[in-house]
């Protein structure tokens, strides 16, 4: 391998270990860390810095090891059910409301139009806000499925769709209505099994 494809290979990991120290996601971070440093090390065997090389090597192996905890731990998932006027709500809300503006361009919180209201906690640490209402006697509209960077990961999202689909069912639900508010709410609502509407909008049908 020649030298100006070798430097271009060190520019890459440089790159990648840069990413991977901007993304919030503890699991995506040590994704984009382990590619980078993967790289990295076999960067540093080939031009002969072995330090480099084993140093990186080192780094990649840890990052082997948490992502094995991460995928091998099993999460407790719970909702807590809150009242309109919780004020933990209300400042939740306006704490997140920068990031919340990103997904949901527009969004103001109404009351009376988030009746299905809970928190999504995983491990008792509160990882999301869920706010949605009753629409067309069997629609469930929702208003916000807010997750916090840390737990991005689409596990939230299987959480309610999947193993809370009974408890919508049983309240007389048999669709969820969406609007997709940004490019990254739409892919995560298409991944989740929603589809658009004529009217734009992005359902899920909820079978038993």
């Amino acid at each position: 391998m020649n030298s100006e494809l070798l430097q271009w290979v060190g520019y890459a990991a440089s790159a990648v270990i840069a990413i991977s120290l901007a993304i919030s996601s503890i699991v995506k971070f040590r994704w984009l860390n382990l590619a980078g440093a993967l790289v990295f090390s076999i960067y540093g065997f080939l031009i002969g810095a072995i330090p480099v090389g084993i140093l990186n090597g080192i780094i990649a192996i840890v990052d082997v090891y948490y992502l094995v905890i991460i995928y091998g731990k099993k999460e407790i998932f719970e909702i807590l059910e809150i009242r309109p006027e919780n004020k933990y709500l209300i400042r939740f809300i306006e704490f997140h409301n920068e990031e919340i503006q990103r997904f949901f361009p527009g969004f103001t919180y109404k009351p009376d139009m988030n009746t299905v209201s809970f928190f999504i906690l995983r491990n008792m640490s509160v990882a999301g806000l869920y706010l949605a209402h009753r629409e067309d006697s069997n629609v469930l509209k929702v208003g916000l499925d807010y997750v916090i960077p840390e737990y991005r990961d689409f596990k939230n999202g299987k959480y309610v769709y999947l193993r809370l689909k009974h408890k919508f069912i049983e309240a007389g639900f048999t669709s969820v209505m969406a609007e997709g508010g940004s490019v990254k709410y739409i892919k995560y609502l298409k991944k989740l099994g929603f589809n658009e509407d004529s009217n734009g909008m992005f359902v899920r049908v909820l079978e038993k």
